[in-house]
């Protein structure tokens, strides 16, 4: 499961990089690291919940 939501959210920052997506808070390029940010997160969230 960390694989996929890895691989989709990675795809998504490279996405990001090429076009903006014009949601409110990723408008500009170089906003890609919240899409990081929202990765990591939720890797860790599925990590935490997988130990439980």
């Amino acid at each position: 499961m960390t694989k996929a939501i890895a691989i989709v959210l990675l795809l998504a920052m490279v996405a990001h990089l090429i076009k903006p997506f014009g949601l409110p808070g990723l408008r500009r390029r170089a906003d890609f690291w919240k899409i990081a940010v929202f990765a990591f997160v939720a890797i860790t969230v599925v990590i935490v919940l997988q130990h439980l």
